[in-house]
């Protein structure tokens, strides 16, 4: 066990070390595609550890416009990755998702969050640990009753013993990350895939939902 923590650390080290030699400051949040009809465009923000990975999980979902990596619940204003990550601002790592109503519900996004997360490790996310790093949803008000009837479902069907501890917790300021963090998964896909496969995230998602 300890030989493959330490192999797993170095992966990580490694990923780390190459991203940041790249630097950035959060950036004004954009859209980066558009739709024909603007007011079928909603919003909608979780946390499911390194948001690299949550940010390619929800693109890959037809009628999501973008995902844009950030940070969201803490205490401090504008902060960084550095901040986040070792000073314990109390943000999470999330993603921004803009969708199109007319082609993705809000349930749907919700469904597919909870299949590409760990909802069981309070923690933070399979080789990812720190608070920077746990799992939750944001809802709006006008979302909060359809997240945790969501959460509730997954209470009743999951398929494995282990208790949900992902929160749902009231939406709150999003600062957008670095821009180098921003579609790292296409910039840098051996990287990317290095890092993910280092983390063991798919080998957990299917040992959880048989995926």
């Amino acid at each position: 066990m300890k030989k493959l923590i330490a192999i797993t650390a170095a992966v990580l080290l490694a990923a780390c070390a190459e991203a940041q030699t790249e630097t950035s400051t959060p950036q004004t949040e954009t859209v980066k595609a558009s739709v024909s009809n603007p007011e079928n465009l909603d919003t909608a923000v979780f946390a499911g550890g390194c948001f690299w990975c949550t940010e390619s999980d929800f693109e890959k979902l037809p009628g999501v416009i973008e995902a844009v990596s950030g940070y969201s619940g803490g205490h401090t204003v504008n902060p960084t990755y550095k901040e986040v990550t070792y000073k314990e601002t109390g943000h999470y790592e999330v993603v921004k998702v803009t969708f199109d109503k007319s082609v993705v519900s809000y349930d749907d996004l919700l469904a597919h969050f909870w299949v590409n997360i760990d909802p069981t490790d309070p923690r933070g996310q399979f080789c990812d640990k720190g608070s920077s790093y746990r799992s939750a949803i944001f809802a709006r008000p006008d979302q909060i009753e359809a997240a945790r009837t969501s959460k509730q479902s997954v209470i009743e069907t999951k398929p494995f013993r282990a208790d949900i501890v992902t929160p749902v917790l009231e939406a709150s300021v999003f600062y957008v990350a670095e821009d180098y963090h921003q579609d790292f998964y296409k910039k840098e896909p051996a990287h990317y895939n290095r890092y993910r496969q280092g983390c063991g995230r798919d080998k957990r998602l299917q040992k959880l939902w048989g995926k």
